[in-house]
């Protein structure tokens, strides 16, 4: 069973209470497809220059977390009802915040959870 981290972003914590992002992992759809099993270890929360992203990804292994991943809408936005890659997502220093996290941890820091853009395929 693989024990799942998600970091989300501080944009939206208010507004989504990753309902799909959970239920995705649970059934192993979207992101998490590619899991034999999957069980959720632990749910930070990104606060851009407030946070240490590093030192978010180092708790999470350390409370067992094998993978981290994050949420599509840091990446993507809806439009007219699909999710696209068009126009990105709320988070702007993605990539750099992804390298970080995987330096500081070692662990596979993956975008997407939920509702992927037609065609995306994360990167396991």
């Amino acid at each position: 069973m693989t024990k799942i981290g998600i970091i989300r972003c501080e944009k939206n914590e208010k507004t989504c209470p990753l309902t799909g992002c959970i239920t995705c992992l649970e059934q192993r759809s979207q992101a998490f497809g590619s899991y034999d099993q999957t069980r959720l270890a632990g749910v930070f929360t990104c606060r851009c220059d407030e946070d240490n992203v590093e030192d978010l990804a180092r708790i999470l292994k350390a409370k067992g977390v094998e993978a981290i991943h994050v949420p599509t809408c840091l990446f993507a936005n809806k439009v007219d009802g699909k999710w696209t890659l068009d126009g990105g997502g709320l988070c702007d220093k993605l990539d750099t915040l992804l390298d970080r996290m995987r330096n500081a941890s070692g662990l596979p820091c993956i975008q997407g959870t939920a509702h992927l853009p037609e065609g995306f395929v994360p990167e396991v």
